[in-house]
């Protein structure tokens, strides 16, 4: 393609997806880099990365350059997108537009990291949507009629609330608790009950295999390896997901604070039209099980999991592309947004 295309990008805390308006999702890696301390020289990036997570001789260091949905290591997060972007772009004279996902809770600081990371990257023009609003197109909800809709995208990183009316968000909010707090609530809750240390990995494992939000028909249980803090040897326990609700509780509590307090601040006609659409949840966390449940018992409010939650953010940006001639490039000042609001 001699004319830059138009690229969107799900930049997640634990993974990116990159779509095209006509191809859908051409690339989705885990948002990790490795890099070689005594050169800085990178060394991979995406699976072949994550796969050296906690693993990696002294030299080399596997990290995260995204955390709690914002870019927390600037030069790295950078190199990684620069990467990817090589890799999904052909040769071309102009280079390409692209549009970015940020939460609902970003600084205008943070916006602009994002921009410029876009821009170091390769991009001729940077645009930025909220997750929420990129969400409720990927899963399908028409939020072009003066209709209140819900969607809540449990990411990696941060969970964000949104309702979204005439193509816009009418009200918003973030908080820095998802899929990664909930994984390291596990670690925690082994490591205070049971007295072993497990990694990341096997955390990781664990909330997709028995990790529930509400209580289960029937309690399910799994052997984990992890090393006694006593003795410094390995240690087998068996874990429960009753074990694992308790866990969580915290965590998926400071989620629901987060949903009531946005729908307490939304119009009331605009509840009403809520309570008859329901809520819409996205985002790989959503997929913990019982999240529907717990969100429906505690609002009364019918609520259900998109299809194919994960993807919903970036399905619903490379559907934003076709706007882009309509859009402001740049930051879009979501924090000076809000505050004039309130």
């Amino acid at each position: 393609m001699l004319f830059g295309r138009d690229l969107a990008i799900d930049l997640g805390t634990s993974s990116v997806l990159i779509s095209t308006k006509n191809r859908g999702i051409i690339l989705q890696e885990p948002s990790v880099v490795a890099i070689d301390k005594n050169t800085g020289r990178l060394l991979s990036i995406g699976m072949a990365a994550q796969r050296m997570l906690g693993r990696t001789p002294g030299n080399i260091v596997a990290i995260r350059p995204m955390q709690g949905g914002v870019i927390s290591d600037y030069g790295t997060t950078e190199r990684m997108l620069r990467e990817m972007v090589k890799k999904v772009s052909s040769f071309s004279f102009l280079k390409p537009r692209i549009i970015i996902s940020v939460p609902s809770g970003i600084t205008e600081v943070e916006e602009r990291a994002v921009v410029d990371a876009g821009i170091s990257a390769g991009a001729r023009k940077v645009y930025l949507l909220e997750s929420p609003l990129a969400a409720a197109l990927g899963a399908g909800l028409d939020i072009t009629n003066p209709d209140g809709h819900m969607v809540v995208d449990i990411g990696g990183g941060t969970t964000d609330a949104a309702v979204l009316s005439l193509s816009g968000v009418v009200q918003s909010d973030s908080v820095k608790m998802a899929g990664e707090a909930f994984s390291d609530a596990i670690v925690r809750y082994i490591r205070k009950k049971h007295n072993v240390l497990i990694g990341d990995t096997t955390a990781e494992e664990l909330k997709l295999s028995i990790g529930c939000v509400f209580p289960r028909p029937e309690t399910v249980s799994v052997d984990v390896k992890g090393r006694c803090l006593m003795t410094g040897l390995p240690r087998v326990v068996s874990i429960s997901s009753t074990e694992m609700l308790e866990a969580f509780e915290e965590v998926s509590e400071r989620i629901l604070e987060m949903i009531l307090r946005v729908l307490e601040e939304t119009p009331p006609e605009l509840v009403a039209d809520i309570s008859k659409n329901g809520i819409v949840l996205t985002g790989g966390g959503s997929q913990l099980w019982g999240f529907d449940r717990l969100i429906e018992n505690r609002t009364n409010i019918p609520t259900t999991v998109a299809d194919d939650p994960e993807m919903c953010v970036a399905y619903g940006l490379g559907k934003a592309t076709a706007w882009l001639d309509d859009m402001q490039e740049g930051t879009i000042n979501i924090a000076r947004r809000r505050h004039l609001k309130g």
